[in-house]
């Protein structure tokens, strides 16, 4: 069983690198890939964690970007961490981020849902905080019942405290990844606003810039989805992925590997997409 997505404490999950590995020894993950949000700063202690134990560990990253009139996430994978580019392009993702968040917190204020830098950090041990941190403290503090909630009313695009945020143009994620000696997939396409034929035209111009692969085996992804999405796959000759995109206690139904149960990722991924790389 293998998982190429999923994400720590050092983005959005609650599970520091070490608690994964542990997670994924319990469940009998063999092949794990830290694909945590605009960082890869906690790679260093996931390869740590994993290598005693016979667990293969993908160095990763998922990165936020800008497509024609609409955002998608762009997974890298066996992504040279210590990469100067790579580290410069993610620091800047972040720092837009952060301002993002200061847009976010002021307006909270302003709508009478004071909250906290510290409680809307929790654990969260990179700092890279984005809305799941703020629609938690949210329903820490009784503002709202729960984070879909926070989400519709408030966080969501065109929600009252909703704030536009820095992203990297696909092409350059695309060029990032790769000269990050990584492999560039596309993640969940169930999330993206596209017709079936729109997604197929976009898979084609993404290719043209680099692409490599298509999340497939998603657990939002119903039979139908999974199927289109392997047909679209091998029509245009992109190694299908997939992932529980697990984040620890904020996706409490996910389960690392399985994602709801029936999610199985082909064990022969790790080795499709280690052959796409580049020879040195």
């Amino acid at each position: 069983m293998i998982d190429l997505h999923c994400h720590s404490c050092f983005s959005d999950g609650t599970d520091t690198p070490e608690e994964l590995v542990a997670q994924a020894i319990q469940s009998g993950v063999k092949g794990l890939a830290l694909t945590d949000h605009d960082t890869v700063a906690g790679v260093p202690r996931f390869a740590e964690a994993a290598a005693p134990h016979g667990i293969t560990a993908v160095a990763g990253v998922e990165i936020s970007t800008a497509f024609r009139h609409g955002d998608l996430h762009m997974l890298g994978y066996f992504v040279d961490h210590q990469d100067s580019q790579l580290a410069e392009k993610l620091e800047w993702i972040r720092s837009g981020r952060r301002a993002r968040n200061d847009e976010i917190f002021h307006k909270l204020h302003q709508l009478g849902m004071p909250l906290t830098w510290p409680e809307i950090a929790g654990h969260t041990e990179d700092r890279v905080i984005g809305r799941p941190h703020f629609a938690q403290a949210m329903v820490a503090r009784g503002y709202v019942h729960n984070t879909k909630e926070a989400f519709t009313r408030y966080l969501a695009r065109g929600g009252s405290a909703y704030a536009a945020r820095r992203t990297l143009a696909a092409e350059d994620a695309l060029a990032i990844i790769c000269d990050a000696g990584g492999v560039p997939v596309l993640a969940h396409p169930v999330t993206l606003p596209f017709t079936r034929r729109e997604l197929r035209d976009a898979l084609i111009e993404l290719k043209r810039m680099g692409l490599a692969g298509l999340e497939v085996y998603y657990p939002q992804h119903n039979p139908e989805h999974t199927r289109f999405y392997a047909q679209l796959a091998r029509e245009l000759d992109l190694i299908p992925t997939g992932g529980s995109d697990y984040h620890g206690t904020r996706t409490p139904d996910l389960q690392l590997g399985r994602g709801f149960g029936t999610l199985k990722v082909p064990a022969n991924t790790i080795d499709r997409l280690s052959c796409w790389l580049p020879i040195p």
